[in-house]
Formats: structure tokens, C-alpha cells, sequence
């Protein structure tokens, strides 16, 4: 429980200076009782964020390069964050030809080369974000995600957005517990 002082009034002020008193004295309080330890934070997150090592994932056909402006994955603890996926095909880094289906389905399958190469599988997947250039594809795109994830699908935030790097109709990121 956290305690903050009371000045005696019950109503707060409208005055900026009462404000920000009294917004001043509840942070306080919050402070007081985080380090007095009535706030916990779980022990796993304390392991993960004391030990974790950033480590950069590679897909198995993937060579690093110093030119690169992003990461395909990147692991710090028991997390892997997997960039964007697009429709791309992982040779010729052209989009998929096919349904817009075939586009989402090379999407996950793409982030599923990531997830393997960090020792992980999509079972273990928390969050995902997907972007569509088309929203009125969102149900197409659901039956192909609901393939990759038939139970205990993951978290999920759907944005529509006007374009996507390489032409790709979907992009697809993700959150991994490895």
C-alpha cells in the first residue's frame, strides 16, 4: 500500500503551484515505497534484464553484414524482437507473387526462419504487429494468422498504413519469449 501525505485539504486546488504539490508528494510516496521494496518487480524480469546480452539473430541463410540497417532479430535475455517481415521471398527479395493469402502466409514464414535460428518457435510468440496496406484484407489476413497460430494466438495490434518497404502488401514484427 502506498500512503501519501494529506495536507489537510481533501479537494485538491485549482492553483498550478497546489498541483503540482500535491502531485509532487504522491510521487514521493511511490518512491518511498518502491525502495522500501512494497513494489515489487518479478524475479524473472530482474534476472533477464541483470543478465541479458544483446545478441544479434541471423536466419540460417543469412550472412551479417556491416552494411545492414537493421537486424533480422535481436535477442537481450529471454526476449527476441524480430523486425518486420514483409512478402518477401528470402532469395530474391522480391514479394511474393500469388493470393494476398500467399503474401501473409510468406510473412510468417519469414519471421519463422527467425524464431528457428534463435532456437525459438512461434508457440512461444507474445506479441505481434501487423501492417496492412489495404485494411479490408484484415479478414484474409486472419485466416492465414490463425494457420500459424491455431491456439493461444499471441497479442496483436492491426495498423492500416499507406505503403511498406519493397512493395510488401503486409508487414508482420513480432515479441519472442526464447
Amino acid at each position: 500500500m502506498v500512503c501519501v501525505p494529506d495536507s489537510g485539504d481533501i479537494a485538491m486546488n485549482t492553483h498550478k503551484t497546489d498541483r503540482r504539490k500535491f502531485l509532487r508528494r504522491g510521487f514521493a510516496g511511490v518512491q518511498a515505497a518502491a525502495a522500501a521494496g512494497a513494489i515489487a518487480v518479478p524475479a524473472a524480469a530482474k534476472k533477464s534484464a541483470g543478465t541479458g546480452v544483446k545478441k544479434v539473430i541471423y536466419k540460417a541463410d543469412e550472412k551479417p553484414s556491416k552494411d545492414a540497417i537493421f537486424s533480422s532479430g535481436i535477442q537481450y535475455g529471454n526476449l527476441l524482437f524480430v523486425s518486420g517481415a514483409g512478402a518477401h521471398d528470402p532469395v530474391t527479395h522480391k514479394v511474393v507473387q500469388g493470393s494476398f493469402q500467399d503474401q501473409v502466409r510468406r510473412c510468417l514464414e519469414n519471421i519463422k526462419l527467425v524464431l528457428e535460428a534463435a532456437g525459438s518457435s512461434p508457440e512461444k510468440v507474445l506479441k505481434c504487429t501487423v501492417f496492412l496496406t489495404d485494411i479490408s484484407k484484415w479478414g484474409e489476413m486472419n485466416v492465414v494468422y490463425h494457420e500459424f497460430f491455431p491456439t493461444a494466438p499471441p497479442a496483436r495490434s492491426t495498423i492500416a498504413v499507406k505503403d511498406l518497404p519493397g512493395d510488401s502488401p503486409v508487414e508482420i514484427e513480432c515479441i519472442d519469449y526464447v
